[in-house]
């Protein structure tokens, strides 16, 4: 036990002198490593961690602890606090994601089958577009003069997004017409979580500013295995050929798009999986705070080009997970995991 707490506090005094050192691999390859929050006292970690921005801002977070819906002056207050903590770092607000495992206690929900595929995220937002709305406007109230960074979560199709941006549309038409100062500029985003998206990846980068994939949600709707069931749990592994293929196809798209691409699931802040989000082209990587240094530990002892070349080669294997093989080559090449 003592050996264990005396090597915990080793990797934190390490981590410690990592927080302004830059997330580089040897070969050069820059990587911005951001933080998931969904409270305020989660902005204080962009200073203790180095983060560049919050990647992934979760706005049902502070919903789920409340006996009612805010109004938009509230939510204009909190979401202005949120931006000003961050100083002039990036914030990317994802929309209400609720429904499912994370249920408003004030708000009426019906038991469903398959809650996780059922009225959930955006799905509720268009239903009750008066309620996403009030969220939309208190966003843009609170921008002020920065950028606005607007992510949806949960959107199946092409047509989903455009009604979402409609609705982002008219808040601004409204705040222009009620002569308040406007975002510097609103970038639009999407979670790429259901995998019916992936076939309309060419008319998506079309229509956004930035991707960001939710691996957790992908991943359970890729292989119909549910994450929360024990019983499934080796089932599947996000370092599959399937994954990885599917991964190499989005890096492809956005890439020819010209489109920012992000990771914000649990593998951006395992450091074997961001070795390897890393290699195959991911160059924005967003997880928890305890993540953060680990993460950048890795990334610093990293070849990218190296671990890109072994991944052409066992790619394509039909074995059930490489990461055996990807933790032996890490091994071998002296990676910090």
């Amino acid at each position: 036990m003592a050996a264990a707490v005396e090597a915990r506090t080793r990797r934190r005094a390490l981590y410690e002198t990592l927080r302004s050192v830059p997330p580089v691999t040897r070969d050069g390859i820059e990587v911005k490593l951001m933080l998931n929050a969904g409270l305020l006292l989660d902005i204080a970690q962009l200073v203790t961690t180095g983060a560049e921005g919050v990647g992934l801002f979760r706005t049902e977070f502070p919903l789920m602890i409340r006996d009612s819906f805010p109004g938009v002056d509230e939510l204009t207050e909190f979401y202005s606090r949120v931006l000003d903590q961050a100083e002039c770092r990036p914030v990317f607000f994802r929309t209400l994601d609720i429904g499912g495992d994370k249920v408003l206690p004030y708000l009426p929900h019906a038991l469903e089958d398959n809650p996780a595929m059922g009225w959930r995220a955006l799905r509720i937002g268009l239903d009750r577009p008066a309620m996403l709305r009030q969220q939309l406007r208190a966003l843009i109230r609170a921008a002020g003069d920065r950028t606005l960074f607007i992510k949806f979560p949960m959107v199946a199709e092409v047509a989903e997004l455009e009604r979402a941006r409609g609705l982002v549309e008219m808040e601004l038409a409204r705040a222009r017409c009620e002569g308040r100062a406007l975002p510097q500029s609103v970038k639009i985003g999407v979670m790429l979580e259901v995998p019916s998206l992936l076939w309309q990846l060419p008319a998506l980068c079309e229509r956004i500013d930035f991707l960001s994939l939710g691996t957790n949600d992908l991943l359970q709707f890729l292989y119909a295995c549910d994450r929360g069931n024990p019983r499934l749990a080796d089932r599947y592994d996000p370092l599959s050929a399937p994954m990885l293929a599917l991964l190499r196809e989005i890096v492809a798209r956005t890439q020819e798009a010209g489109v920012s691409l992000s990771m914000c699931g649990d593998m951006a802040g395992n450091p074997i999986e961001a070795m390897v989000l890393i290699a195959l082209g991911f160059r924005r990587l967003s997880m928890a705070a305890t993540a953060i240094g680990p993460v950048k530990t890795m990334i610093r002892s990293l070849d990218a080009g190296a671990v890109a070349a072994y991944l052409e080669e066992i790619g394509t294997r039909p074995d059930h997970s490489l990461r055996p093989k990807l933790e032996a080559y890490a091994r071998d090449h002296d990676i910090a995991l």
